[in-house]
């Protein structure tokens, strides 16, 4: 265990500053619409969506270049790249030209977390893998509920730009430490590299995105939901055939971007949607729970950092938990005592009001982050354990690809809920007042996650039908539970 300590402070250093940035951003949406003088989230919401979407597109590529050229060495790179595009976002005069530096951002910080979990399985002693993956996870739930603390307390006492400046001397240190810690994993031989997918993968996330941010606008004429609008159709009917056709061109081909052929594995499969629905939770939560307190609170950034706090320290004093009990239970049990946690701290947020305290606010974030806490890392292990041992850095890509394109449709969907209910309610009840506007947006939050509740509730129906994974070999051995055939 002692060897591996350099290593994981190394990508420990790299994956909290990635996804601490994600959130931080979070709590300084109104702050930026302000700044670039904006009415309304339609635009700025792509500083956050575009980044989740540039990190989809370059996770596929993890594997292939890890593979090809040394998972140190892209390692390395990567954190580079995402630190020069830190420094450029603080650079830029508009909002335009912050969501393209924060495309390039998102392209540098997107392989980071899934080269940095196959490391981490890789070197861990195989009856030790659900502790140090434990470990490693606590940045991972830790940072996106840190991001808001200082996110509001950098755009409160200096200015916006800091929260990406903030990266520079952090970058520097973790490239520092991985060149002297980090060992160097044989490189493989690896086939060409799969253009096709390549460029139908982004596509395809990118128009369903956009087609569900345009469906959900409203029109200021006619107060009405765009979805039969033609960017919303184009988008939506572009994205679904890309998409079908990334599908098919990846089954086909022998050595494709995206493992999809793991799917044939069912408690892959089970494992994985539980997964989906979990992040759509905690992403969700972490992009309207700001937007609600400042804008219908009048909370200040900072104090609305700290009312996220709760969720950081549960999440951060239930993972290494969850990742011990792991390796003696396995994932199963504490996916259903997480999912069902979940469930009650979505179901207490969906009755949040304006007049609601801040013991009610913080009270269910705080079980929103134990949930997660407590069963995200044992189900990562499922599912790398669910797969090929040979497959586990392309496995390591498929998952955390599709979390980011579930984290775009979570911010867009959500967002789309939150502003159709408020239309609704302006319909039904009139133009908002001063007065009644607070009402009318506390509304809008409460039924956007009362549809997570139901949503919840599937994930634990899901996480009950997961099978301990059998145990399978070493690197290079055969694989029991099922064959990947080509």
């Amino acid at each position: 265990m002692r060897e591996i300590i350099g290593p994981l402070v190394a990508i420990i250093i790299g994956i909290f500053m990635v996804i601490l940035d994600g959130t931080a951003v979070n709590v300084a949406l109104p702050k930026l619409m302000e700044e670039f003088k904006l009415t309304d989230l339609s635009l700025i919401q792509w500083t956050v969506t575009g980044y989740a979407l540039a990190q989809a597109a370059v996770i596929p590529l993890a594997g292939w270049l890890s593979d090809r050229f040394g998972a140190k060495k892209i390692f390395l790179i990567s954190v580079g790249l995402f630190t020069i595009g830190s420094g450029l976002c603080a650079l830029s005069n508009s909002v335009e030209v912050l969501i393209i530096c924060r495309v390039l951002q998102g392209l540098g910080g997107g392989v980071v977390i899934p080269i940095a979990m196959a490391f981490i399985y890789r070197l861990a002693p195989p009856d030790k893998v659900g502790q140090v993956m434990g470990m490693m996870g606590i940045p991972i739930l830790l940072a996106p509920a840190l991001g808001p603390v200082l996110g509001g307390w950098l755009v409160e006492k200096a200015t916006w730009e800091w929260i990406f400046l903030l990266n520079l001397p952090v970058g520097v240190v973790g490239i520092l430490i991985g060149i002297r810690s980090l060992p160097n994993i044989a490189r493989q031989s690896v086939p060409g590299l799969d253009i096709l997918g390549i460029i139908l993968a982004p596509i395809a996330f990118a128009a369903l995105v956009y087609g569900v941010t345009e469906g959900g606008s409203i029109d200021p004429v006619t107060h009405k939901s765009q979805w039969t609008s033609t960017e919303a159709l184009a988008g939506m009917i572009g994205g679904a055939v890309a998409l079908v056709l990334f599908i098919i061109v990846e089954l086909r081909r022998q050595n494709p971007l995206l493992e999809l052929r793991v799917f044939r594995s069912g408690n892959f499969s089970r494992g994985i949607i539980v997964q989906w629905i979990s992040q759509m939770a905690m992403f969700g939560t972490m992009f309207l729970v700001p937007l609600f307190l400042q804008q219908a609170q009048g909370y200040s950034p900072i104090k609305t950092g700290l009312l996220m706090l709760p969720q950081a320290l549960a999440s951060g004093f239930f993972m290494p938990i969850g990742g011990k009990l792991s390796d003696k239970f396995g994932a199963r049990p504490l996916v259903l005592a997480g999912m069902t946690i979940t469930t009650v701290a979505a179901l207490l947020l969906s009755n949040i009001t304006a007049d609601s305290s801040d013991m009610a606010i913080m009270l269910p974030l705080a079980m929103l982050g134990a949930g997660m806490g407590l069963f995200m890392m044992p189900l990562n292990t499922h599912l790398m354990q669910s797969a090929p041992q040979n497959l586990v850095g392309r496995v390591t890509s498929l998952t955390n690809a599709t979390q980011q394109v579930v984290m775009s449709f979570a911010v867009a969907g959500l967002t789309t809920l939150s502003a159709s209910r408020f239309n609704d309610l302006v319909i039904q009840k009139g133009p908002p007042t001063p007065e009644t506007a607070v009402a009318y947006q506390a509304d809008a939050f409460g039924y956007t996650f009362s549809i997570l509740v139901y949503v919840a509730i599937v994930g634990g129906i899901l996480g009950f039908l997961l099978s301990r994974p059998k145990q399978q070999p070493s690197e290079g051995g055969q694989v029991p539970e099922f064959q990947m055939m080509h």
